[in-house]
């Protein structure tokens, strides 16, 4: 999130937190392009003064949200020497895929937005996407070093085509389920 100077009292962190649960809430009952500024203001019960205090846009609002949640779920897996890289992959992905099935209409939203607008497109790749593609690609460096997934396999992209995978899916409405994070391991080291 860029979030802006401002004089005055500190941000009120209960009312941040309501905005980006009312934000969430509203997306998912009627869509981002039905969500406003003021229905968000309004259903967290703050100004809407306070929302242009804090983010530049619907977006990143969004995003800020979105992030806060998927911050707790899609973090790096461990490097636990007994763990085959492939159960961790398989497992961060089933991880992954249930909170997409629950956040999918938003990141819809941020996708089309980001296509939209350049500053946006710049914030989500640097905030969203590009961390998950790191994560994917210091696993499966691991998983080389550990003699788990050829030398000749390039990790970025075999992140790229992980990546694509699940987003081609969830960007045509399809299911992003356990057994697709399960075929998509099977393909990366299937050689």
């Amino acid at each position: 999130m860029v979030e802006k100077k401002t004089s005055g009292r500190p941000p009120d962190v209960a009312a941040g937190q309501a905005v980006k649960a009312a934000a969430l809430q509203l997306i998912r009952e009627k869509g981002y392009a039905k969500m406003s500024i003021a229905a968000i203001a309004t259903k967290a019960g703050v100004a809407r003064q306070t929302l242009y205090n804090k983010w530049t846009s619907k977006a990143e609002l969004v995003l800020d949200a979105v992030f806060e949640e998927t911050g707790r779920y899609a973090s790096e897996p461990s490097a636990e020497a007994g763990e085959h890289c492939a159960e961790q992959l398989e497992a961060f992905l089933v991880d992954v895929f249930s909170h997409l099935t629950l956040d999918g209409d938003p990141l819809r939203a941020l996708i089309a937005a980001a296509q939209e607008d350049e500053g946006f497109r710049t914030v989500f790749r640097e905030r969203f996407v590009l961390p998950r593609e790191k994560i994917v690609t210091a696993l499966l460096q691991r998983a080389q070093q550990r003699g788990e997934l050829g030398a000749e396999r390039d990790p970025e992209m075999l992140s790229a085509f992980i990546h694509g995978a699940f987003w081609y899916r969830l960007l045509n409405g399809q299911p992003v389920t356990p057994a697709l994070a399960k075929s998509i391991t099977e393909e990366v080291f299937a050689r």
